[in-house]
C-alpha cells in the first residue's frame, strides 16, 4: 500500500475520533460531578486526606489486640508469682491474652459474631 494511502486514512478518521473521545469525557465530567453532590464532600485546604473514623477504628482495633496481650501476660506473671510456676503461667496466658486479643478484634472488626450468635 502507498504510504500516502495510510496517512489520508489516518487524518481521515481523526475527527470522528475527537468526537468520541470528547463525548467520553464530557460524560466523565457528568459522573463526577454526579458523585461530587451525592458524595462527601473533601475540603480541598485540609493537609490531610485520612478519613477520622477509619483512623478511630484502627486505633479501637489495636488496643483491643494490645490489650488482650497485656492483661494475658499480667494474669500470666501474678500467677507466677503467686505459685512460683514462673515461666509456665505466663506462657499460657500469653497465649491465652493473644487468642482473645485475634477474637475480639475480628468481633469488632465484623468478621465473627459473638458468642452464642451464628452467622447464616
Amino acid at each position: 500500500m502507498p504510504e500516502g494511502t495510510r496517512e489520508g486514512s489516518r487524518t481521515g478518521n481523526r475527527p470522528d475520533e475527537e468526537a468520541d473521545l470528547s463525548a467520553r469525557l464530557q460524560r466523565l465530567g457528568e459522573r463526577l460531578e454526579h458523585q461530587k453532590g451525592t458524595g462527601r464532600q473533601v475540603e480541598s485546604g485540609s493537609g490531610s486526606k485520612s478519613d477520622p473514623s477509619a483512623i478511630a477504628r484502627g486505633f479501637r482495633l489495636s488496643t483491643e489486640l494490645v490489650g488482650g496481650v497485656a492483661v494475658g501476660a499480667f494474669i500470666g506473671w501474678a500467677l507466677d508469682r503467686w505459685l512460683g510456676i514462673s515461666p509456665w503461667g505466663i506462657i499460657v496466658f500469653l497465649l491465652l491474652g493473644f487468642t482473645a486479643g485475634v477474637i475480639n478484634v475480628m468481633r469488632a472488626a465484623g468478621i465473627s459474631s459473638g458468642p452464642g450468635q451464628r452467622t447464616r
